[in-house]
């Protein structure tokens, strides 16, 4: 039996945020890992502290232990695209192609990479409206709230992503601004990762948006960051404002099959706990399925109900901040939470992390796979 002990963060929402205790990952058992994977879909978020000498090798053997038969990185060779906005924000290790290096600031000299400039995402390059200048080091935002997945192609949405916090700055917090008319606000962690269940998140829906979401899916675009890199996103981080920007489909790169067009349910299941989550990436939506057979392809009207359904799940007292220290180990439930970057950093202020994930096996299972194992 492992002796690997989960101590929830918060004893009031243990289903979200927890540390692991007495891990061993030189010497993981199959017990030990049993218990890893069984905390991460009871807690959806889980770190295991000092872990400074994993290599990014171990970290993607680990994250792969999760999907055995993955193979590529969530985001295959997309990331490569010069117009996906995530091309600015990705390094790739280059011994091991399945970890990328994210962060802040230069970088001499890192597993390979040498001369490096890393780019910590900003809301001034993505939200429609911004924090002025002067209060930049003060306040933040959500950057953008998402899934890791390329929702394109034949590439599943990962099971699990995996961070290892390399190098932190040190100290200050700053005042998170929704700047949604509500007045929600947050105090957080310089350049915490932000975190909500999609399990609370379809809890609290109203009974019917509950039937909704159980009963209609999503189309996402083709090349969906190429298609929304001209978009601007709303000031909560959660999805986009439509002022028609997304690029026509003739400007995308080709499209090979009609089959890469990804429609996912809005509801997947966690295989441990059999919940519910809602879990939708919102920036790169295009149209919702109905159980009906209807289709709703006004892209305002998608964007706005999708909205409706996630806002109340990332209120400020459904958000966990992650307080970063160097050595930390992060793995979450990207079948189960959404995340965000956030935070604004000074040019000096050095950010280091490692990323991993692996386009997964197979698909999500939603309530209508469950229904026909059913039959």
């Amino acid at each position: 039996m492992s002796k690997i002990h989960a101590r929830p963060l918060n004893p009031l929402n243990p289903g979200l945020g927890a540390v692991l205790e007495d891990v061993d990952l030189n010497n993981l058992s199959d017990s030990d890992f049993d218990a890893i994977r069984t905390a991460l879909y009871l807690h959806n978020v889980v770190c295991i502290k000092s872990q400074e000498k994993l290599t990014p090798k171990s970290q993607a053997e680990l994250t792969r232990r999760f999907d055995p038969e993955a193979q590529s990185y969530g985001h295959g060779k997309t990331i490569d695209a010069k117009r996906s906005i995530l091309h600015p924000d990705l390094k790739t290790v280059p011994h091991q192609p399945e970890v990328q290096v994210i962060g802040n600031g230069f970088v001499a000299d890192y597993e390979g990479l040498k001369d490096i400039t890393l780019k910590h995402p900003h809301h001034r390059t993505f939200h429609k409206t911004v924090i002025p200048d002067e209060e930049d080091l003060d306040c933040t935002r959500f950057y953008r709230w998402h899934i890791d997945a390329a929702l394109y192609g034949r590439l599943n949405p990962p099971l699990v992503t995996s961070l290892l916090a390399v190098r932190v700055p040190a100290g200050r917090t700053q005042t998170l601004l929704y700047d949604d008319g509500t007045g929600d606000s947050l105090q957080v962690p310089l350049g915490t990762t932000a975190f909500v269940s999609g399990y609370t998140m379809f809890d609290i829906l109203t009974p019917d948006q509950k039937q909704f979401a159980l009963n209609s899916k999503i189309e996402y675009a083709p090349h969906p960051y190429v298609w929304m890199s001209n978009a601007k996103s709303r000031p909560d981080g959660l999805g986009m404002v439509s002022e028609d920007r997304e690029l026509a489909l003739n400007d995308l790169p080709p499209i090979e099959s009609a089959a890469d067009i990804q429609i996912l349910p809005m509801v997947w299941q966690n295989p441990i706990t059999k919940k519910f989550a809602l879990q939708i990436h919102p920036s790169v939506v295009r149209k919702i399925h109905c159980r009906d057979g209807s289709i709703i392809d006004n892209l305002a009207q998608v964007r706005d109900i999708v909205h409706s359904l996630q806002r109340p799940g990332i209120a400020p007292q459904y958000v966990y901040a992650h307080d970063w220290q160097e050595g930390d180990l992060v793995l979450f439930n990207n079948h189960g939470v959404l995340h965000s970057v956030v935070g604004a950093f000074d040019k000096n202020e050095v950010r280091l992390f490692r990323q991993c994930n692996l386009a997964a096996s197979s698909p999500p299972v939603g309530p209508e796979a469950l229904s026909a194992q059913c039959v």
